[in-house]
């Protein structure tokens, strides 16, 4: 191995290496539309892609099985409160007669729209589905989609004045604006 590390510099001997062209590195202040632009994308890439949500498998729920769902980090006693539904429904989505990928995008532009407007608490009704072949199609996918939005914090079986398991009470994540407020009256509460 050292006789062909020798050979190698017998063979570049007198060969100068070449000098790198660096190109000065300066930082320049975007543009404000170079700004806007990048803003914007940063703002859609927080949108939900439907895409995400997949139609091609979902574990079977019975039609009268209740469903309960939280993220970790829900208090037990916001999610006893949604579960025995004590929050004001705030906005409805009912997904009776929609197909599958229709119900996907409905709850996608249903919850970035509640976000818009900063809504808490909602119900999406999505049927018990006793008669659709297989039983509780609908139901499955919505609670597993649901499972899987960022902005759902909580779900479970409404109950029986709100549709009972044909529907879910949905607890979604506070808005910045909302966000915002709450630091501000615990901080002229801590003052």
């Amino acid at each position: 191995m050292s006789d062909d590390f020798d050979l190698f510099q017998q063979e570049m001997a007198g060969i100068t290496p070449i000098k790198q062209d660096a190109l000065p590195q300066t930082k320049r202040p975007l543009d404000k539309q170079n700004r806007l632009a990048r803003q914007q994308a940063a703002e859609h890439s927080n949108e939900p892609d439907k895409e995400y949500l997949s139609l091609d498998y979902v574990e079977l729920i019975h039609p009268e099985d209740t469903v309960a769902y939280k993220k970790d980090g829900v208090q037990e006693g916001v999610f006893k409160k949604l579960r025995l539904g004590k929050y004001e429904v705030q906005a409805r989505l009912d997904l009776h007669q929609h197909r599958l990928e229709q119900a996907r995008t409905e709850i996608l532009n249903f919850i970035k729209e509640c976000q818009r407007l900063q809504l808490r608490s909602v119900l999406i009704v999505h049927g018990k589905g006793r008669t659709t072949q297989p039983p509780a199609l609908m139901k499955s996918y919505v609670s597993q989609w649901l499972t899987q939005i960022d902005q759902v914090l909580a779900t479970h079986s409404a109950i029986g004045a709100h549709g009972g398991t044909g529907a879910l009470y949905v607890l979604l994540k506070k808005g910045a604006e909302q966000k915002l407020e709450n630091r501000e009256r615990h901080a002229r509460r801590l003052a």
